[in-house]
């Protein structure tokens, strides 16, 4: 009895002591290295007028994106994705780490048996005794459990939790990524599809042509010049339907690695205007939505254990205190060792203080320095953040007008291609003129569907730099 009246309140005494004391600095957020509010002037859209739309943060992203087919494609990727799949197995080896860092805090309770008998040599015992000894014993006890005492475990416990919900952050970021990664994909192939369309049209306007050249040649209308020049537009048109037929199979190719299995061919696009184009959103009137961005929360959990750290390195220039405590029953046989008489037990305090050890100030100059870079990183990331969200508004405010300014151009290209074709039949102009027209035609249809691609994209794009898509 005596024995557990001694050792019960060292325990109590250590349990309480030891959650008293951190010497881990206090946290504080830095100040935003960014502008308060997005930037505005020619190439910006006024954001006043998106104030009733939803903001990203808001938004899920099955009801971002409308178009059904897509959805379908981003849930196979979600479900498939190898970089999320790395991701979250990140994540439970943090959890399982700072499941470890929380389990120092308490102390670990052992279970040993042992037996033996032995003879020592007649120098070492008294004359007339046995030299054989059998012993056997059971006991239960803690070995070696420190007393955060100045808070070092604990420290190294938030430190754990800090990398912890980082690496959380980090797999939200990592689904947005592949979220927005297959959305510009599946567009993308949906524009080169399009691509496709146009060439393979010029291709058959082209052989149409040839065609009629080929007959005015024969019966001496035309001389061998425009032949020629009708042959090298057909032959020019199949090349790029050739091209855009490699990109789509290379668009394929993407899609199916980021989905990170074979996309269904009744899932793909037939083209961009089969697309539903996704939900319009409103960035916010302040920069500060950022802060809940998740690489940037992710580079502030960093940052916090970087403080932890500091409390870990300041807390190894203090003694470490250990208990070892062990009750339990011994006896010269095994059936007497559960019998009375046989009960031990043992307890003991080990202290370790530093006295000279330059290790530990370097240590602790790390953990500063640390800290620093940590800092300066989580700047950075805002930074960074800032100016994606700015490039994407800039195109975001100025792309609706050249998608108008390209589909007049389109408009009066046809119409001049047109008026050539007639101006060569009625042996007005060279059939050069008409490979002009057609040359500068093609170029403006192409460079309509980018506009079109850029649109979408750029809205994807603004949805995801926002941080849109963790839910």
């Amino acid at each position: 009895m005596k024995s557990k009246i001694t050792i019960l309140p060292i325990l109590l005494l250590s349990v309480m002591l030891s959650g008293c004391l951190t010497l881990a600095p206090k946290y504080v957020r830095p100040a935003s290295p960014v502008p308060k509010n997005w930037p505005q002037g020619k190439s910006y859209r006024n954001l006043e007028s998106l104030s009733k739309k939803p903001v990203p943060s808001e938004l899920k992203w099955s009801e971002f994106f409308k178009d059904e087919n897509l959805k379908k494609v981003i849930k196979l990727a979600l479900n498939n994705n190898r970089d999320l799949k790395l991701a979250a197995l990140n994540v439970e080896t943090a959890r399982a780490y700072y499941g470890i860092r929380v389990s120092e805090l308490f102390p670990t309770f052992y279970a040993t048996g042992n037996g033996g008998e032995s003879k020592s040599s007649s120098d070492f015992r008294y004359p007339g005794t046995s030299g054989k000894v059998k012993q056997y014993s059971v006991n239960l006890g803690i070995t070696s459990w420190e007393l955060d005492f100045f808070g070092r475990i604990r420290s190294l416990k938030k430190e754990a939790l800090e990398s912890y919900l980082a690496t959380e952050e980090a797999k939200k970021s990592v689904q947005i990524m592949v979220i927005s990664e297959v959305a510009r994909a599946y567009l993308a192939l949906a524009a080169d599809r399009e691509r496709f369309e146009i060439a393979k049209k010029v291709l058959d306007t082209q052989q149409g042509i040839y065609k009629l050249i080929k007959s005015q040649y024969e019966n001496g209308l035309t001389d061998k010049l425009a032949l020629k020049q009708a042959s090298s537009q057909v032959e020019v048109a199949r090349e790029k339907v050739l091209k855009f037929t490699q990109y789509e199979a290379e668009d394929i190719n993407a899609l199916n690695l980021l989905v990170g299995t074979t996309v269904p061919e009744d899932l793909l696009p037939k083209n961009l205007n089969s697309v539903t184009p996704p939900e319009e959103i409103s960035p916010g009137t302040s920069s500060e939505v950022l802060l809940n961005r998740p690489d940037i929360m992710a580079a502030e959990h960093e940052l916090k254990a970087a403080y932890a750290n500091i409390g870990a390195a300041r807390a190894a220039f203090f003694p470490r205190i250990s208990l070892s405590a062990l009750i339990g029953t011994a006896g010269k046989k095994f059936s007497r060792l559960f019998k009375s008489g046989t009960k031990t037990w043992s307890y003991g305090v080990d202290v370790v203080a530093p006295v000279l050890d330059p290790k530990i100030w370097e240590s602790y100059k790390i953990s500063k320095a640390k800290r620093k870079i940590l800092l300066t990183q989580y700047e950075k990331v805002i930074q960074t953040a800032f100016r994606e969200v700015s490039d994407t508004l800039a195109v975001f405010g100025t792309v609706d007008g050249e998608i108008n300014a390209h589909r007049n151009l389109v408009r009066d290209l046809e119409e001049t291609n047109k008026l050539s074709f007639k101006r060569y039949e009625c042996g007005i102009d060279s059939y050069l003129s008409v490979l002009d027209s057609e040359r500068s035609l093609f170029d403006a249809k192409e460079s309509l569907v980018s506009l079109k691609l850029l649109k979408m994209s750029n809205l994807v794009n603004l949805y995801a730099v926002l941080g849109g898509g963790v839910k």
